[in-house]
């Protein structure tokens, strides 16, 4: 069974928003919900060590669209190494490649794997998402806040030339993650970040037109 700190060693050159941090705080939850829904712990402890591993950081030369497949590929090799059956090696890479919001090609079919969406997709609410989407606009350079065209509010899409900001995102993705659970356990608790979500973005809105 891989260990978090053999983990590590594989987050080493990883952002700020998808570094070890972020896949501790995973683990810690896919373990949480793992044990509420009657998920296999080892399946989902090792997807969630494993699910960023492989070019999941953002960048000029990044393979982030592809790290779902990356991350389950070097999964395989992890665990073949430890002497890990064909079965459960499949498993973790169904929950590795199930694991992306916007790239949805495999569903999550197993609770393994709906527990892994789960635990990843609530790192995006509350006060660690506040900190994650404001870190990724900076890191992308992108500002943390721009107000949106209607032409956004009303498809998704930007006009020509208007910045992606945090904001933006959030409108456009953290809103709509707490529909997009799969368990009981994780929508309870993406329910309540949500709304620290909402009341951070309304106050900062407030204090940017020097309203608070």
């Amino acid at each position: 069974m891989p260990t978090p700190e053999q983990a590590r060693a594989w987050y080493v050159y990883a952002d700020a928003v998808h570094d070890f941090d972020h896949v501790l705080r995973v683990y810690r939850m896919a373990e949480r919900l793992a044990r509420a829904e009657g998920a296999d712990l080892e399946i989902v402890r090792a997807a969630a060590l494993l699910h960023d591993a492989e070019g999941a950081a953002p960048g000029k030369n990044s393979r982030r669209k592809d790290h779902h497949r990356t991350s389950a590929d070097l999964a395989a090799e992890v665990l073949k190494a430890e002497g890990w059956s064909k079965e459960s090696i499949a498993a973790v890479q169904h929950c590795i490649r199930a694991h992306r919001y916007r790239v949805q090609n495999e569903p999550p079919d197993t609770q393994e794997a709906k527990v892994l969406f789960d635990a990843d997709k609530l790192d995006v609410l509350g006060a660690v998402g506040v900190a994650r989407v404001i870190a990724y606009a900076t890191l992308v350079g992108q500002p943390f806040f721009h107000t949106p065209s209607e032409r956004f509010l009303l498809t998704g899409e930007e006009e020509p030339g208007e910045p992606h900001s945090a904001y933006h995102e959030h409108l456009f993705k953290l809103r709509k993650v707490s529909e997009r659970m799969f368990t009981p356990s994780a929508r309870a608790i993406a329910l309540e970040r949500l709304q620290y979500l909402d009341d951070f973005f309304v106050r900062l809105i407030s204090e940017w037109n020097g309203e608070s």
